[in-house]
C-alpha cells in the first residue's frame, strides 16, 4: 500500500489542441427531418439522441469560447492525490474541514460523471465539519486503468483499502449515485469502517427481494418500460464496449453527443431546456475529463464488469444492509427512480427518506444545496 502523492491536473497543450482540432474538423452529417421547425426544448427533438443543431452549437462554443485552463484551475482548487491500491492508482480529492467535528464523507461518482460533479458541495460539507474524499472510479478520469473489466464490488474493496489502510480512517460515511450508489452499497455491506450510507440512486437490492404489493409491482413495470426505452446504452456498454470504443475514442464530438444526451434525459430539465440546469462549460468540463485522460473505453468496461467480475462469494438471499441508510429520491431521475419505500426497506435499513420536489440523476451538480442539506439531515438522524 503506497503513501498518497500530491497530484495536480496539468494537461499538455498539444493534447488540448488535438481535441479542439478534431472538433473543428468534424464532418457533420444529416439527421431525420420532419419538415417542421426543430424545437430543441422538446422531447421529440431529442428522441433520436442529441440533436444535430445543438451539437453544432456546442462544438462552436467548444472551439471558440470554452477554456480548459479555467476548468483545470477549478479542479485544482482542492487538494488532489494518487495512491496505489493493490497495483492500481486511485485518484482522489481530499478536502479537509477547518474544524472536523463529524465523520469524513466519501462520495463516489458514476457514468457519465466524474469528480467534477461534486465540486460545489465540498465547501458546504467542509463548513459543516466533515472532511470530503472524492475518488475517481477505477478506469475513469485520473485514476488508473484496469487490464480487464472490474465490478463495483471490486472498486468498493479498493476504495475501502484506500480509506482505511492508506488514509487510516477508522470510520466514515459513504454517499453515491449512479455506479457510485452501487459502490456505496458494497461499502455499507462489506467495509467495517463504513458506518452509514446515503444514496440518491438505489444501488443495492438484496437477493430475493422482489415486488410484492400492487404499488411495488406497478413501479417495477414502469421501471422496466423506461429501461426498454432508454437502456440501449447500457446493453451496448455491457455487451459490446470494445466495438463502441473504436468510434468514441477517435471522436470528441461523438463522446460529447453520447454523454450530453444522458445529462438531458436523466436530469430535471424545466421546460426541456438543458441549459436551464447546466452551462456549456459544465457539460464540456465533465466531457473533457474523459477526453484528456482517454478513459471513455475503460469507463464503459464497468458495465461489463458488473457481470464478468463477481469478485467474491455470492450474497445470501435476503441479506440486508443493516447500517443506517438515507435516501434522497430526486423526481427528475425517471430512468433510475427508487422503488417504493416498502420494497427498498427489505434491502436497506432506511432511517431517513426524502422525496425531493426537484432535481434529477446528477443531484450534486443539479441541486447542490438540496443535496448537501439532505445528506447533513441524514447524518443527524442516523447519529453518526
Amino acid at each position: 500500500m503506497s503513501t498518497p502523492t500530491a497530484f495536480k491536473v496539468e494537461i499538455a497543450q498539444d493534447v488540448i489542441d488535438g481535441i479542439i482540432a478534431k472538433v473543428r474538423a468534424y464532418d457533420w452529417h444529416e439527421m431525420p427531418d420532419s419538415g417542421e421547425p426543430l424545437d430543441l426544448s422538446s422531447d421529440a427533438a431529442w428522441a433520436w439522441g442529441t440533436p444535430l443543431p445543438y451539437m453544432k452549437e456546442v462544438a462552436d462554443y467548444w472551439v471558440s469560447q470554452f477554456d480548459w485552463r479555467k476548468a483545470e484551475a477549478g479542479l485544482n482548487r482542492f487538494p488532489q492525490f494518487k495512491a496505489n491500491v493493490d497495483g492500481i492508482d486511485i485518484h482522489f480529492i481530499h478536502a479537509r474541514a477547518e474544524n472536523p467535528i463529524g465523520l469524513p464523507i466519501v462520495i463516489t461518482h458514476g457514468w457519465p460523471g466524474s469528480v467534477f460533479e461534486f465540486l460545489e458541495v465540498v465547501e458546504p460539507l467542509n463548513a459543516a465539519g466533515h472532511d470530503v474524499i472524492l475518488p475517481s472510479l477505477i478506469g475513469y478520469g485520473f485514476s488508473g486503468k484496469p487490464k480487464a473489466p472490474v465490478s463495483p464490488r471490486t472498486i468498493a474493496r479498493h476504495t475501502a483499502k484506500l480509506l482505511s489502510e492508506t488514509l487510516g480512517l477508522e470510520a466514515y460515511i459513504a454517499q453515491g449515485g449512479d455506479w457510485g450508489s452501487v459502490v456505496t452499497g458494497w461499502l455499507g455491506y462489506e467495509a467495517e469502517a463504513c458506518k452509514a450510507i446515503h444514496l440518491n440512486m438505489q444501488g443495492w437490492v438484496s437477493p430475493g427481494v422482489a415486488p410484492e404489493s400492487e404499488e411495488e409491482k406497478k413501479s417495477a413495470e414502469h421501471a422496466a418500460m423506461m429501461f426498454d426505452l432508454e437502456g440501449a446504452y447500457f446493453r451496448i456498454q455491457s455487451s459490446k464496449p470494445q466495438s463502441l470504443s473504436y468510434a468514441m475514442m477517435d471522436s470528441p464530438v461523438g463522446q460529447a453527443a453520447w454523454i450530453i444526451e444522458k445529462f438531458r434525459t436523466w436530469s430535471d430539465v424545466p421546460g426541456g431546456n438543458l441549459e436551464s440546469v447546466y452551462t456549456k462549460d459544465q457539460l464540456l468540463t465533465n466531457i473533457m475529463i474523459y477526453l484528456v485522460t482517454r478513459t471513455f473505453n475503460t469507463a464503459t468496461w464497468l458495465y461489463n464488469g458488473l457481470f464478468a467480475d463477481p469478485s467474491g462469494d455470492p450474497v445470501p438471499a435476503g441479506a440486508r444492509i443493516e447500517k443506517p441508510c438515507g435516501i434522497a429520491s430526486f423526481p427528475g431521475d425517471e430512468i433510475y427512480h427508487f422503488a417504493p419505500r416498502s420494497q427498498v426497506e427489505r434491502s436497506l435499513n432506511v432511517v431517513h427518506w426524502t422525496d425531493m420536489t426537484e432535481g434529477g440523476h446528477f443531484a450534486a451538480l443539479e441541486k447542490p444545496k438540496l443535496y448537501v442539506d439532505d445528506l447533513l439531515k441524514f447524518i443527524d438522524v442516523a447519529g453518526v
